[in-house]
C-alpha cells in the first residue's frame, strides 16, 4: 500500500460510511478538562466518544464538556458526531445503555453513532445484528453503527464486508500485530471501502524518561512524546484516523502542530517498534562485547 504523502489536519472531513454524516480524522475521547471539548471544536474536531457504561466515570468531563459546547451554542450540534460505546453482549441490554446517556446529557437530544465496544467472535454476530436495527429504525437518533475491536482476525473480516461504518482497532509499538494480519488486506477508500478505520490505544508503551534506563536505552537517544505515537499511527495508510485523549485544551494545540509535520520517516518509526519490543520484553539492548 503506498505510503502517506500528508497527514490529516484536524479541520478535514471523512465521509462516516455510507449514513452521511462527516467526521473529523481525530475522534476525542476522555479528557481530563470539560474545557478540551470547546477547544477541539474551535481547532476543526468535530467527533465525540463516550462510553455508555464501561469506564463511566472516566467520562464524566467529557460528558461535561460537550454539554459546555452547547450550551448557548445549539447550532454547534449539527456541526459535531457524537459517537456512543456500550460494551454489553446480551442483544436485549443493548439497547438502553444509549438512552441513559441521552438522560445524563439532555442537550445532546441525540446520539449519532452507535458502537458495539470491544468486540469478539463468539459474540459479534448477534451484536452486529442489533446494531443494525439500531441504524434501521435511528435509536436515539442514530444514523451510523460501529464497532471496536482487539480480535484483529474478526475486524479484518468485518472492514471488508463492509457494512458496519466504523471500525475501530488497536496498534501501537507495543502491539504492532495488524501490521502483519490486518492493515495490507484492507482495501483504501479510493478503491470503495466506505467503513472507516480508526485506531484506539495508539500512545500505549510511551515512557517516562525515568523508564528509559532500565530498558538499557542510552540517555542520547530519542525521548518521542505522545504525539509522536499519534504520527506514527497515522503514518499507516490503512488507517482513516484516531480515537486519543488528548486531556487538555493545549495539547490540542500540541496534536496540530505533530501533524502538519507530516507522516513518521521509516527510521523513526522502526525506533518506536524497537522501544515497543523492549516494553514487552521481547528484546533487550545488547551491552558492550556480547
Amino acid at each position: 500500500m503506498q505510503a502517506k504523502r500528508a497527514l490529516p489536519r484536524l479541520s478535514d472531513r471523512l465521509p462516516l460510511g455510507r449514513s452521511g454524516l462527516e467526521v473529523s480524522p481525530i475522534c476525542l475521547g476522555m479528557v481530563s478538562d470539560p474545557d478540551t471539548i470547546p477547544a477541539a471544536f474551535e481547532a476543526g474536531i468535530n467527533f465525540f466518544f463516550v462510553t455508555a457504561d464501561m469506564h463511566w466515570p472516566a467520562y464524566e468531563a467529557m460528558r461535561r464538556g460537550l454539554a459546555r459546547l452547547l450550551d448557548g451554542n445549539r447550532a454547534a450540534r449539527d456541526a459535531i458526531v457524537v459517537a456512543v460505546a456500550a460494551y454489553v453482549t446480551q442483544p436485549v441490554f443493548m439497547w438502553a445503555p444509549f438512552s441513559e446517556v441521552l438522560e445524563e446529557v439532555p442537550i445532546l437530544e441525540r446520539i449519532d453513532l452507535t458502537v458495539g465496544g470491544g468486540c469478539y467472535r463468539p459474540e459479534y454476530a448477534q451484536r452486529e445484528r442489533v446494531l443494525a436495527s439500531h441504524r434501521e429504525v435511528q435509536h436515539v437518533g442514530a444514523r451510523a453503527v460501529g464497532a471496536s475491536f482487539h480480535d484483529r482476525g474478526l475486524a479484518r473480516e468485518v472492514v471488508e464486508r463492509d457494512n458496519l461504518d466504523i471500525a475501530f482497532v488497536r496498534y501501537n509499538p507495543v502491539h504492532p500485530g495488524a501490521r502483519a494480519d490486518l492493515f495490507p488486506h484492507v482495501a483504501p477508500r479510493a478503491a470503495g471501502r466506505h467503513c472507516l478505520l480508526y485506531n484506539f490505544t495508539s500512545t500505549h508503551g510511551v515512557l517516562a524518561d525515568h523508564e528509559y534506563a532500565p530498558l538499557g536505552v542510552p540517555d542520547h537517544y530519542w525521548r518521542p512524546r505522545h504525539t509522536d505515537y499519534y504520527r506514527f499511527a497515522l503514518s499507516e495508510p490503512a488507517i482513516d484516523g484516531l480515537l486519543c485523549s488528548p486531556s487538555r485544551p493545549r495539547e490540542i494545540r500540541d496534536l496540530a502542530d505533530a501533524l502538519a509535520t507530516g507522516p513518521m520517516e521509516d527510521e523513526d518509526r522502526r525506533y518506536l517498534l524497537d522501544l515497543g519490543e523492549l516494553v514487552r520484553g521481547a528484546a533487550r539492548v545488547a551491552k558492550a562485547g556480547e
